[in-house]
């Protein structure tokens, strides 16, 4: 089995005020080849912080790939310390810059500044190779020491996966499945490994469970023929609350169900502010059977685009029952949709009670047969609580959906 290294500089990760995304999407693509992700390090912008990384690895795994460090700035030194490494000097590759150059031709002031950073943005190490940037201006670097292949690629993620889908191509070809997800609604993770132990002790396969309520979403990995086993039984096992073969969310699952109906949906939010439509918007296509949401966080707002009416705000409150089957409706009437999904709760961590804690939420279902309603209590932080209740929503439409 092929084994690869993960790592990403810069001290901007290391203190949170920038989210590492670049090692997670080479992961899951590595893994789903079959390869052994060996390690995810997250290294600060020093040179012999780097120096360290390249001594841990390099003659221990098959790829390394680092990213960030490759800019123009004081604190980019990851072309230093990769000459270091090797013992040599700089040269500018004015060749592949030039091409770089060539994006910005007939746009004088980004040329002036693409020209500006030529030095050090155009400079490798005399002992490595160019790795040409097709959707950015720093080049990257790889040179391969005792049998490991180093390439170090700029931190912006739309070059970082522009350059290793150059890089690796193979890895990014469609061919036999080595990995498969299946994401389970309302069932806890001991229930399922009691239901499919066949699966989760089976010494062929590499089970992950992870759950991120209402779900939890199975990661089988191994040969084609055993994966394609593992899915098919546990897919099988769940009927009725395992989403849809190709769904990767909730979000996904109600798209496919909706296309598959030939119906339409809306959303009514409130505590949630817009993170239900967002999801379903962020997946290509959703225009097709996606018409809106509305974002309702005060009761004037509930009453003027949704029609709450006044008195049910009064007697039963925002967080009620009665209000979100309204907003349900509501929605489904401003958007002329089929089925529509309403939030409205306590996100906090202000604003809860005896009676209605922070955490309280009540989601309501508007469908052509009626609206129903019902009320969970999220755990959690004020992010996780609003993601908790975004999962929950489409979760319900989906099954909604389905049962039309």
């Amino acid at each position: 089995m092929k084994s690869a290294v993960l790592a990403a500089v810069g001290d901007e990760l290391l203190s949170g005020a920038r989210l590492e995304k670049n090692a997670h999407f080479m992961a899951g693509k590595f893994h789903a080849k079959g390869w052994e992700v060996k390690r995810i390090e997250v290294i600060s912008d020093e040179e012999d912080e780097i120096i360290s990384l390249l001594s841990r690895w390099v003659g221990k795994t098959d790829v390394l790939i680092m990213s960030g460090g490759l800019g123009p700035t004081h604190d980019d030194k990851t072309r230093n310390a990769i000459a270091r490494y090797l013992g040599c000097g700089l040269q500018a590759d004015n060749k592949a810059y030039d091409r770089v150059v060539e994006r910005v031709r007939n746009a004088p002031k980004r040329l002036a500044y693409t020209e500006s950073v030529r030095d050090p943005q155009a400079m490798i190490p005399e002992l490595a190779e160019t790795v040409f940037n097709p959707a950015g201006f720093a080049l990257g670097i790889k040179f391969e020491r005792e049998g490991t292949k180093v390439i170090a690629l700029p931190g912006v993620p739309f070059e970082y996966e522009a350059m290793t889908r150059q890089e690796f191509p193979e890895i990014f070809t469609t061919d036999e499945k080595r990995t498969a997800s299946v994401i389970i609604l309302d069932t806890p993770e001991m229930t399922i490994a009691g239901k499919i132990p066949e699966v989760i002790k089976n010494e062929r396969l590499h089970v992950s469970i992870l759950p991120a309520f209402p779900q939890v979403e199975l990661i089988l990995r191994g040969e084609p023929e055993t994966v394609a086993w593992a899915e098919g039984l546990t897919r099988s096992r769940f009927d009725g609350l395992v989403l849809p073969e190709g769904s990767r969310s909730i979000a996904d699952a109600v798209l496919i169900e909706a296309r598959a109906k030939g119906v339409m949906v809306a959303c009514a939010e409130s505590c949630t502010g817009g993170l239900v439509g967002g999801a379903l918007t962020e997946l290509a296509g959703s225009s097709d059977v996606f018409n809106g949401s509305a974002v309702t966080y005060s009761n004037d707002a509930k009453m003027k685009i949704l029609g709450v009416k006044s008195e049910t705000l009064s007697r039963f409150g925002a967080v009620s029952s009665e209000c979100a089957q309204e907003m349900a409706e509501g929605a489904r009437k401003v958007y002329s949709a089929d089925f529509a999904v309403s939030t409205t709760g306590i996100a906090g961590p202000d604003g809860g009670s005896e009676s209605k804690p922070v955490g309280t939420v009540w989601f309501g279902i508007a469908g052509s047969e009626g609206k129903r309603s019902m009320m969970k209590r999220l755990p959690g932080n004020r992010e996780e609580v609003r993601m908790r209740a975004v999962r929950f929503a489409l979760s319900e439409l989906w099954k909604e959906i389905r049962g039309h």
